[in-house]
């Protein structure tokens, strides 16, 4: 493995590890880490579909499930190497 790639492995397993290991986390947890964007930019991306869709816990609370995060992370980190 190239020192590039391990650098990024331990990059995302970084910013991953900053997540509970399952259940939701809400918009301060993601902002601005792991997700280095503004909460502006995170629900554009929602509303064109580029991150994940939150889900509404109750009339006041919305949440993203870990898993979905995780994933959209991931997939972001291999379309970067």
């Amino acid at each position: 493995m190239k020192e590039n790639e391990t650098d990024r492995k331990r990059g995302e397993s970084n910013f991953l590890g900053k997540l509970p290991a399952d259940g939701y986390v809400r918009l301060s947890e993601l902002i601005p880490n792991p997700i280095p964007f503004s909460p502006a930019t995170l629900w554009r991306k929602v509303k064109d579909g580029t991150f994940p869709a939150p889900v509404k816990l109750s009339e006041r609370v919305t949440a993203w499930r870990v898993e979905d995060v995780r994933a959209w992370m991931q997939a972001l980190s291999h379309d970067r190497v």
